[in-house]
Parts: C-alpha cells; structure tokens; sequence
C-alpha cells in the first residue's frame, strides 16, 4: 500500500500496524522506496510488517534542500508513533544505513534494533574515507558541495567494476527487483542521490554514541562501493554493534543475508 504521510511517500506492507512488529526498511542510493519482493520475503517469513519511505527527492517524496541524515528520522518518527507499531527492527541498505541508525537515536522508545548493509561511516574530512571505494567521484564532489556534486551529475556514469561477480549474480536472481528499482531511481532524476551524497558528507545530526539500541553490522569483505573498513569504523563508534562480515560478498551480495540477520 501506498500512500502521502507527513509530505513523505510512504510504502506499507499492510494497512494497519497497530500492535504490529515492524521492519522499517531504508532503501540504497538510488531507490524509490518501493518495497522490495525480497525484503517483504523476509519480513513475513518473521512475521514483521514493512514500512519503506522514499526519502525526499526520490519517487513522490518531495525534495528538502539541505536536509540532513537525522532529519529524515525525526519525520518519520511521528508517522511511526501514530501507526500503532510495537516495535520497529530498523533496517538499511547502503545508503540507508546512516538513516537506518538516525532512526534508533531519534526513536529509542520504538526501535529495538538495527541492521545494517554495507553502510558508510559519518565522514572524517579527510581523503582517507575514500580509500578502497571503486568510484568516489560523486562522494569526493558532495564533499566540496551541492555545486560541485550537480557539476558532477551532469556527466556521472556507472562505474560496472564496482561490482564484483557475487553482487552481478545477486542481480540476476533474488535481487533482481533491486536493480530494476534503482533504474526507476534515476530515471526520475539526480535530486535524491545528490541530496543523499551531501548529507553522507556532511554532519549526520547525531552522534554515534547517543544510539542505544543493539546494531549488526552486515558487510561483505569485497565490497568497492563502501569497504569494510567503514564497518569496522562503525563498529569502534556505536555502543552496542556486531560487525557480521562476509568475505566473499560484495555491494549487493551480501543483502542474501537478510533473512538470516533477522534472526538473530
């Protein structure tokens, strides 16, 4: 089910979550924010309900010039609050990661865990956070602003050597959807990504330390969109996480572990 909620397009997996568990589920950059057959998979297979938003300037979401990581949470947290949930098991992928962590800071009440794919790590203003990725381009460019990183949309291209044959592998089977969904991504325009970019490079909002809630850490050890090193940053910096590493994963791979992260 689809839906505007607080300005923010809202994709729920059923129609009342009164009392429900939900998985609050933060899509990569880009995404629309639709849910994804997979993650819906797994949700029931746990019995958990989904939410998934597109973050603005994705899909219907409307942009926010300047919003940060931690803003994104705080909007959501009063949709969540009135919806009834139970609890809320907060979940990101890639870019979703940083939001899926806002969420537990701004939401201690709700959020019982999180889970995190191959997330970055808030950025450290120097050229030693760009180390092992395969294409920081449109990174290295946020960091030098909005001006900058829209100079940069207008001739970006993907990079295919990002990827390695586990993440292509992952695309042609169970995850498929996620790449189709992010060709919708960027069919609807560059808005969303640079948004994202930016708040990644600048001050999330929050602090690391202020997250209560027990987090895991999932990533893969061949990963060349966002190295591991991100993950053991994170791990140093959060209270209570795990750091679930996959050496033969990639990007995209290393998301087949989503079931299994739910159990746990």
């Amino acid at each position: 089910m689809r839906r505007t909620i607080a300005g923010l397009d809202v994709h729920t997996s059923h129609d009342d979550l009164a009392g429900r568990d939900v998985l609050l589920w933060y899509h990569g950059s880009p995404q629309t924010g639709a849910i994804l057959p997979p993650v819906r998979a797994a949700a029931d297979a746990h019995g958990l309900a989904v939410v998934s938003v597109a973050r603005p300037a994705y899909a219907g979401s409307p942009r926010r010039a300047g919003r940060t990581v931690a803003d994104v949470a705080v909007g959501l947290r009063p949709v969540l609050e009135r919806s009834g949930a139970a609890s809320v098991i907060s979940v990101g992928a890639s870019g979703g990661g940083p939001h899926a962590l806002a969420s537990a800071w701004a939401m201690p009440e709700l959020v019982r865990a999180v889970i995190t794919f191959a997330s970055p790590a808030p950025f450290t203003n120097d050229d030693a956070w760009f180390a092992g990725m395969q294409a920081p381009g449109g990174l290295r460019a946020a960091a030098e602003g909005e001006a900058s990183r829209r100079r940069f949309a207008e001739t970006d291209v993907f990079d295919p050597e990002q990827f390695v044959d586990a993440d292509f592998a992952a695309l042609e089977g169970e995850w498929a959807p996620l790449g189709v969904d992010a060709g919708a991504a960027g069919a609807d325009g560059p808005d969303g990504l640079i948004d994202d970019d930016l708040a990644f490079t600048r001050p999330w909002g929050f602090a690391l330390a202020e997250v209560s809630a027990s987090v895991l850490l999932v990533q893969g050890g061949r990963d060349r969109v966002i190295p591991s090193w991100h993950a053991r940053m994170l791990e140093v910096a959060l209270p209570h996480a795990t750091l679930d590493l996959h050496p033969d994963d990639g990007h995209v791979s290393v998301l087949r572990h989503l079931g299994a992260s739910l159990d746990r």
